[in-house]
């Protein structure tokens, strides 16, 4: 193991009606800004609950709504400079991933005078932000409690993932009752996206990591049984709430504990390509991850090997490392698309026309990749695969 020192000051409120802890954490009379998406909380009744709270507190409420799948750095602006103009005390974030991310960066852009871009890019230092909670109605990213964004720019057709000490919420609010009216396709995308968290966290290189290994290997088969179930029945409180607390600890900081964190070019690919394309995060990591494996397993079967035998079921008797490795790989697309999941980038009408662009964006930031660092051939050699 490697030496590490974990932090998370995310206050964590998990269960039924703890949307109630809002009145403990927002001061009497505080200024807020309550973020959100397309409008689904007010069909489901999250709204509502919300501001019964923070009417509570006789907060002064503002509201910014309309926050992207992949959220644009323009809403980004604007929700900064809400912040600046009305003098915003609090951020509440109310909605998924998407709208977290969105609100972490307007937070962070609220206490600079230049674009946040500059903040995204790593041009300017984050010195301060806002500070903010979260009411969770989707379980996927794990941005609820961790410090860690993704912004699209599309005016660049860049996406790019940053993130700050400055931005773990205050507090995050976790009922998993809110996530009853989430859609199957959506649901399937927050499965994948919180498996391959855990996926990504799991391909290091770092010796002697049994316990984190088999803790991730855990995640992963926990999610492998609840997804079908849930699937086969969206309002179930128990499934919802294991796919929940899963979404959480896989991106938390946690499965990074003594290792080198992890490969995540999986990632840099995906948004590399829903930049160009906009697709869904957790549809495109379907798509990409399972033609990863298959990229590294040329080199080196030995991790997907290990992946497969103990949380992919493959019987590893009278077959080579290699055979094994190319099992699991294949039976990962299988699970993935036995869910819903898509399988071929074809499947979103995406050919090869552009991929020396989102070559290009993949590279943006040097250094693709750590359990293997790869060239431009190689992500299109994945690109090509997911064809």
């Amino acid at each position: 193991m490697n030496t590490f020192l974990q932090y998370n000051p995310t206050r964590l409120y998990f269960g039924k009606d703890q949307v109630s802890q809002l009145t403990q954490e927002i001061k009497q009379e505080a200024k807020v800004l309550v973020v959100y998406g397309g409008g689904s909380i007010k069909r489901n009744g999250v709204y509502d609950a919300v501001i019964a709270e923070l009417e509570k507190v006789n907060a002064d409420v503002f509201e910014l709504s309309g926050v992207e799948p992949n959220p644009r750095l323009t809403t980004v602006e604007k929700g900064s400079a809400l912040c600046k103009k009305e003098g915003i005390d609090f951020l509440l974030a109310v909605g998924g991933g998407s709208v977290i991310d969105c609100t972490k960066a307007i937070a962070a852009g609220a206490h600079y005078e230049g674009s946040a871009w500059d903040l995204i890019t790593q041009k300017e230092p984050i010195e301060s932000a806002l500070p903010f909670g979260t009411v969770l109605t989707l379980a996927a990213t794990g941005s609820e409690m961790n410090s860690v964004s993704v912004i699209t720019n599309w005016e660049t057709k860049e996406k790019l993932g940053w993130g700050s000490p400055h931005v773990f919420p205050v507090f995050s609010v976790l009922d998993p009752t809110y996530t009853f009216s989430v859609p199957e396709d959506q649901t399937v995308y927050g499965i994948v996206d919180s498996m391959s968290h855990a996926l990504e966290h799991y391909f290091h290189r770092t010796p002697n990591t049994p316990m984190i290994d088999g803790f991730m290997e855990s995640l992963l088969r926990t999610a492998i049984q609840t997804g079908p179930k849930l699937l086969a029945n969206l309002e179930s409180y128990e499934h919802r709430e294991t796919m929940m607390y899963i979404s959480t600890t896989a991106f938390n900081g946690t499965l990074s504990n003594g290792t080198d964190g992890g490969d995540w070019a999986t990632h840099r690919i995906e948004h590399a390509v829903s930049a160009v394309y906009d697709i869904p995060h957790g549809g495109g990591l379907a798509i990409l991850f399972p033609n990863w494996l298959l990229h590294v397993l040329e080199e080196d079967p030995s991790r997907v090997k290990q992946l497969a035998v103990n949380v992919l079921g493959v019987s590893a008797e009278g077959k080579s490392d290699y055979d094994i490795a190319l099992e699991g790989a294949e039976a990962l697309r299988q699970f993935w698309n036995s869910l819903g999941a898509p399988s071929r980038l074809a499947d979103y009408d995406i050919d090869d026309s552009e991929f020396e662009a989102m070559i290009d964006k993949t590279f943006i930031k040097p250094g693709v990749g750590t359990y293997k660092e790869l060239d431009r051939e190689s992500v299109k050699d994945i690109l090509k695969r997911s064809l």
